[in-house]
């Protein structure tokens, strides 16, 4: 498996060889590109291999998973047909998908993907596309469809895969962060805006907390679901709205701010110990906006990591400063 950053030339003579290719850039990019078997979304972020963290307009990144794919089936999901994306996953592999930020579709997987039939039947890896920052609000981030070669701003794409016979994945998640000591939070209803929090099971202003206890809100809540812990991303603060998040929170789960983190490489070469990466074959990885700022990336590596940086990671669910990746191995 390749990963790397190319020019329009480049990524269109794979194309043309029938490659199979997992894509993410400009979306003046995508749009010039070919027909063929290959599925991307829009931002301009990434880690490169042997650069680091970058920006970048004129190239395209490249996840050429050519080895590792039998057959694959590209398909278009809007908000109420996505419930059937394990269902249509069959049982041959995996599932690769794109998600534009803050469109129907987000919303709706974000919030139901657990209850979704069939969930976590299959693997389903992907991200949420993005757009440059400072672009933010004025363009909308796009899915793109190497079947069709057109652009979604409204639904998901999916490229369902069917592994080469004797090749196994492994879904895996790299967090930093870890729950801090403080209280115990919890919500009423799963939402991605709420303005009152049950603190230690006593309901408050969730604002009014966060600034009566001078939370950071650049480190995340921290669910613990059975063993995994799951992020959720403070978006802002508002006194008259309430607290807004990236990803939604969930009734009948209990939440705690995140332990501050002040060096991110040394969290991360933590997890890459714990998480026994040493050795294994990375064929996909993408990385959070979030942790891109936050930790300052531009210019550092995360090996043996490389990929886009994404407005929201999917591991069968949507995570928020989350790295993710599929490990390939022999069956």
């Amino acid at each position: 498996m390749k990963q790397e950053l190319l020019s329009v030339k480049e990524v269109s003579e794979l194309i043309v060889a029938e490659k199979t290719l997992l894509l993410a850039g400009d979306e003046s990019l995508l749009s010039q590109l070919p027909k063929g078997k290959w599925i991307g979304g829009t931002i301009p972020y990434f880690i490169c291999p042997g650069e680091g963290g970058l920006s970048s307009q004129d190239k395209v990144f490249v996840t050429d998973i050519s080895d590792i794919a039998a057959s694959v089936k590209l398909k278009k999901y809007d908000a109420e047909t996505l419930g059937t994306v394990y269902v249509d996953a069959g049982d041959g592999g995996l599932s690769f998908i794109i998600i534009p930020a803050s469109s129907p579709a987000h919303v709706s997987f974000a919030l139901n993907a657990p209850n979704y039939k069939d969930f976590g039947s299959q693997p389903l890896v992907g991200w949420i596309s993005g757009v440059l920052l400072g672009d933010l609000g004025k363009v909308k981030p796009k899915a793109f469809s190497g079947a069709t070669g057109n652009s979604y701003e409204d639904e998901a794409l999916v490229m369902h895969i069917d592994l080469v016979p004797g090749k196994s994945i492994d879904v895996g998640i790299i967090n930093i962060f870890e729950q801090g000591d403080g209280d115990a939070l919890s919500f009423d209803q799963d939402t991605f805006l709420s303005k009152d929090v049950m603190v230690n099971g006593i309901r408050e202003n969730f604002a009014e907390y966060i600034e009566k206890n001078n939370l950071d809100i650049k480190f995340p809540l921290v669910a613990d679901y059975y063993g995994a812990l799951i992020n959720t991303s403070f978006q802002g603060v508002s006194a008259e709205e309430g607290v807004s998040f990236y990803a939604p929170v969930f009734s009948g789960i209990r939440y705690k701010h995140a332990k501050p983190v002040s060096d991110y490489a040394a969290a991360f070469s933590k997890q890459l110990l714990e998480n026994n990466v040493a050795g294994k074959s990375i064929a996909f990885s993408c990385n959070c906006i979030l942790n891109y700022l936050y930790s300052e990336l531009e210019g550092k590596k995360t090996d043996p990591f490389s990929g886009p940086i994404t407005f929201g990671e999917i591991a069968y669910q949507l995570l928020n400063q989350t790295l993710v990746y599929i490990d390939i191995h022999d069956s």
